[in-house]
């Protein structure tokens, strides 16, 4: 797989770091291995990586992969959140994607990134501690944490996920600031 083009491009270091910052609370916050986003490319019916935390951070960041495979594929199509408590009896689990990005997962929660009913992307915590992934309280969790990023990347930044798109001075800020606001509120000491 190749790394996306766009992701190299002038003002893309704004729009990495508000993603990065997503990943690495929902990483804190679910007590998981390793968090990712990936961006819908609809043009080349593909999911990007964008940021990631935790295992896989080094290399990941950039590749693609079908739109429509594994589990993230899943959650872009329908708009539905999901968790999965044992990877190995899930079908929508696809194996040989996660070996290719050298972690192979036990168990996962991932959430559309859902902005204006439009699906962006997909917010993936992989092996979140078992407390994490109890129930439906947590699952609601972790959507209200996506359709909340996905909210800070189109609202304060309208064209966030389209190619050399920036974020700059006092928007970038406002959206640095929303996000540690949100943290703090999921973190419960807000």
């Amino acid at each position: 797989m190749l790394p996306s083009p766009s992701f190299h491009a002038p003002g893309d270091a704004a729009r990495h770091e508000l993603l990065q910052s997503v990943v690495d609370v929902a990483r804190a916050i679910f007590g998981a291995a390793a968090s990712s986003v990936c961006l819908l490319d609809e043009e080349a019916d593909e999911l990007v990586f964008q940021a990631v935390s935790g295992e896989g951070e080094e290399f990941l960041v950039g590749r693609r992969f079908p739109a429509g495979r594994g589990i993230a594929g899943w959650v872009a199509t329908s708009g539905e959140p999901m968790v999965v408590d044992d990877l190995s009896r899930n079908t929508a689990f696809d194996r040989s994607l996660a070996e290719s990005t050298e972690y192979v997962p036990d168990a996962l929660m991932a959430a559309p990134l859902i902005s204006e009913a439009r699906v962006l992307g997909v917010l993936e915590v992989l092996d979140p501690s078992p407390q994490a992934r109890t129930g439906v309280r947590e699952l609601d969790l972790l959507a209200m944490f996506a359709r909340q990023a996905a909210a800070a990347l189109r609202v304060l930044a309208p064209h966030a996920a389209e190619p050399g798109w920036a974020l700059e001075g006092e928007r970038r800020e406002d959206a640095l600031q929303l996000l540690g606001s949100l943290e703090r509120l999921l973190r419960g000491t807000g």
